[in-house]
């Protein structure tokens, strides 16, 4: 391979390493962008229908206590159980699922308040009596025991849950800053694929305008001299390679011409 050709094959073989290297670093970026994304999201949509789920579980559990409590009805009791049952298994897939479980500690510490707090009250004396006064028609101690007691128990735990899911909207601040840098990052390999390019292409231009266009218009120039007027072709510059070999070879072939006259 010749020296001029050597050095457009040179360049345009740069730019295109440049531009497969270029694009496969923000093709990889990219992926890991859209797979942080897609993950945010995904923990955030969870988090959310997680604590819709301990909601739904303590307003049913709430409404079967006060049944149980303030009417006196036994057949709830299963239900109360079954409520905090179904919290505590949501708790648990929160906890499994949680980078930091900070936001859940005060949620499982009221959820288990409220476990205790309703098997006393389903095996103690009190709902015994509950079910003898409301069979009478009075004024049961299970309501003044579901608004105090209970509800003190029930408020602690529905704000610890609000907590949790407002706990984990505001931590899709500091990731969503960190998707922003993860965006910088993949256009930067772009940005500076692009620079380095502009110049290689500079950098051809000058070159083939230097070293191949001029030569050409140069020694063009000269033959229609010595074609039109009989001037000597005498062609100045800076001629290199495939040029050069060019001029030399006009040159020869104008002399054995002079010679066959």
């Amino acid at each position: 391979m010749t020296g001029m050709r050597k050095r457009v094959t040179a360049g345009f073989l740069s730019i295109v390493c440049l531009l497969f290297f270029s694009g496969m670093v923000s093709f990889l970026e990219l992926s890991r962008l859209s797979r942080d994304t897609d993950e945010i999201l995904g923990a955030n949509q969870r988090s959310i229908r997680l604590a819709r789920e301990m909601l739904d579980a303590v307003h049913g559990q709430s409404g079967a206590m006060a049944r149980r409590a303030v009417f006196g009805d036994r057949s709830y009791d299963s239900l109360c159980r079954a409520g905090l049952e179904r919290l505590e298994e949501v708790l648990l897939a929160a906890q499994k699922e949680a980078a930091d479980r900070s936001a859940l500690d005060s949620l499982a510490f009221a959820t288990t308040g409220l476990r205790l707090l309703t098997d006393r009250f389903l095996a103690s004396d009190a709902a015994r009596r509950t079910d003898s006064l409301a069979v009478r028609g009075a004024d049961s101690l299970g309501a003044r025991w579901y608004r105090t007691e209970y509800g003190a128990y029930y408020d602690r735990l529905v704000s610890a849950i609000n907590y949790y899911m407002t706990s984990t909207q505001s931590s899709l601040a500091p990731r969503a800053e960190q998707m922003k840098t993860n965006a910088y990052r993949a256009v930067t390999p772009v940005l500076i694929s692009l620079a380095v390019m502009i110049a290689i292409v500079l950098m051809l231009y000058y070159f083939i305008l230097v070293y191949c266009v001029r030569p050409v218009e140069r020694m063009d120039k000269g033959l229609d001299d010595y074609l039109s007027f009989r001037m000597p072709f005498a062609v100045k510059g800076e001629f290199k390679d495939e040029m050069l070999s060019l001029r030399e070879k006009i040159e020869a072939l104008i002399n054995l011409t002079k010679q066959a006259k």
